[in-house]
């Protein structure tokens, strides 16, 4: 069973930046799709980025720009960069991976393609 720890969040005024981090358990971590998702109160779970291998990646549209995904496999851990922060970011966000990053490369924004998820960390942006 994977494990997914996600730390990073915090409280952050609008303009400001934020890097998530996510470690992952698992010896498989090279081969793993990883993904963030996120949650605002009253929401449905929304994708906000994947990575795939090397540096494959895929964000939602209204993001690009804004936020980085990367993983580092010598660490089990993968990252997203959050830059000018805006208060509707505000959500709890999640971690998630698949243990295929072939299978997930065209599944990627849908939540339910993905085998494992993190408990969450909350990031609030206030304006």
């Amino acid at each position: 069973q994977e494990q997914l720890v996600e730390s990073g969040g915090g409280l952050v005024q609008a303009g400001g930046s934020l890097r998530l981090s996510c470690a992952a358990s698992g010896r498989a971590f090279n081969n793993y799709g990883m993904g963030w998702f996120r949650q605002a109160p009253g929401k449905e779970r929304e994708f906000v980025a994947a990575i795939f291998w090397g540096t494959a990646t895929r964000y939602a549209d209204s993001l690009k720009g804004r936020f980085t995904i990367s993983r580092d496999n010598t660490k089990n851990t993968v990252y997203l960069q959050m830059n000018s922060l805006r208060p509707e970011d505000t959500a709890i966000y999640y971690c998630a991976a698949r243990s295929s990053a072939l299978a997930l490369f065209s599944l990627a924004g849908r939540s339910s393609a993905y085998d494992y998820w993190g408990q969450g960390t909350q990031v609030t942006v206030s304006s």
